[in-house]
């Protein structure tokens, strides 16, 4: 099994490792998944060093024991509402004597797109090229080979906060772990559940995990708008452990088991009884006052969405609707009442694109993210090695030096 890739998504709620690798035919096969309890995370950012440690060692020893493979380096995703997106623009001339675009020239406009001013403590974490230009003729999106003197960029720039990265890496590293690169996880997780045919149409990626709630608006097989938003399914379960006066252990389990976040999706309302606490005589509620519970909070998520998708200036033009996924897309009712608030279609997102192994393992909302770091990987060291361009293999193995650097500026 050729270039194997570890994608680690640590979550508020959990850490997930995907081991995955490509065999001779280029077919992806998942080789071990491991999953534990996240205890150290809030709203996607690090607040508790050691047990964020603990949490991430749990998941990658089940990942080496199911996949026998032993993890050297792993692909680790960021979110977190310090995440930000602005647009910049770009201009080079074309250097070479027949005025052909080399990989170099795009190199250097992508370069000049970076110079933004921005606070000390934030760094670019991607910039996703939107279209080129070259001498006032637009629409261009590979410009590699093209005849000109004059080329222009519209990019996409995420940012988020030097610390934030900083405490992600500092953890993984102590497990004895190298970070070969950070992504950001709705970009990831749209690698899992989109086509290119859904971004050529347009469509947005609404990811409901644990801590937070992630956007990724696509149109012409482009990112065009990204967004985090800090209410996700701990939310919920906060509300039902408020609401009930119950463990947050039960709550998470009543959520699961139990809940529906639109009421209307009821087809038997039976009564649930819920153990009473410290000796308390047993609680029973039903499905309708469980849902009037989660129908709020998960309605507010989905309102916020439909802002951001707003603010983005695409909401006319995603013909392909709204891709739930993540954990929070488990919940009963969730595409329904997301269908209701956004007013587009909704469909559930499952990770696929895979041929053998533990594929049905991975075939979850919640695995979406940890499924999309590892395509990720695999599809850079694929152009690398394809295009001949030892460039990207740099590039990705400069993420720690380049990382390195934004620490020691602080």
């Amino acid at each position: 099994m050729d270039n194997i890739i570890v994608g680690l998504d640590i979550g508020t709620t959990k850490v997930c490792a995907v081991v995955a690798g490509t065999d001779e035919n280029g077919h992806i096969n998942i080789l071990g998944v491991g999953r534990s309890a996240s205890d150290g995370m809030m709203r996607g950012v690090v607040t508790h060093i050691e047990k964020t440690i603990s949490s991430i060692r749990a998941a990658v020893e089940k990942a080496e024991a199911q996949s026998g493979v032993s993890i050297n380096s792993v692909i680790v995703g960021i979110a977190g509402d310090h995440i930000s997106s602005i647009q910049s623009r770009g201009v080079v001339a074309i250097s070479g004597p027949d005025h052909e675009v080399t990989q170099a020239d795009i190199d250097r406009l992508i370069e000049d797109t970076k110079r933004v001013a921005l606070p000390s403590d934030r760094k670019i974490i991607h910039v996703i090229p939107q279209e080129f230009i070259i001498d006032g003729q637009d629409g261009v999106y590979d410009p590699l080979g093209m005849s000109g003197v004059r080329m222009e960029a519209n990019v996409h720039i995420i940012t988020g906060l030097v610390s934030a990265a900083q405490n992600i890496y500092k953890c993984v590293q102590r497990v004895g772990l190298d970070v070969s690169d950070m992504v950001l996880e709705p970009l990831a997780s749209s690698y899992a559940v989109l086509d290119d045919e859904e971004k050529e149409i347009g469509i947005a990626l609404l990811d409901v995990g644990g801590g937070t709630t992630d956007l990724a608006v696509f149109e012409e097989r482009t990112i065009r708008h990204t967004a985090v938003i800090g209410i996700a399914g701990k939310k919920v379960t906060d509300d039902i452990r408020k609401g009930l006066g119950i463990l947050s252990d039960q709550a998470e389990r009543l959520k699961r088991e139990h809940g529906f976040a639109y009421e209307p999706a009821i087809v038997d309302n039976e009564p649930i009884v819920l153990p009473g606490v410290g000796g308390r005589a047993p609680l029973e509620i039903d499905k309708n006052l469980l849902a009037r519970i989660i129908q709020p909070r998960m309605e507010e998520i989905f309102e916020i969405a439909a802002l951001e998708i707003k603010r983005s200036g695409y909401s006319k033009h995603l013909s392909g609707g709204v891709v739930l996924t993540g954990g929070g897309a488990l919940t009963k009712g969730a595409a329904e009442l997301a269908s209701d608030v956004l007013g587009m279609p909704v469909k559930i997102g499952i990770p696929t694109g895979f041929s053998g192994g533990l594929v049905r393992e991975i075939e979850n909302p919640a695995y979406a993210t940890a499924v999309g770091l590892v395509i990720h990987g695999l599809r850079n060291k694929d152009r690398a090695t394809i295009k001949g361009e030892p460039k990207k293999v740099r590039t990705l193995k400069g993420v720690a030096r380049k990382m390195k650097e934004w620490f020691d500026e602080l």
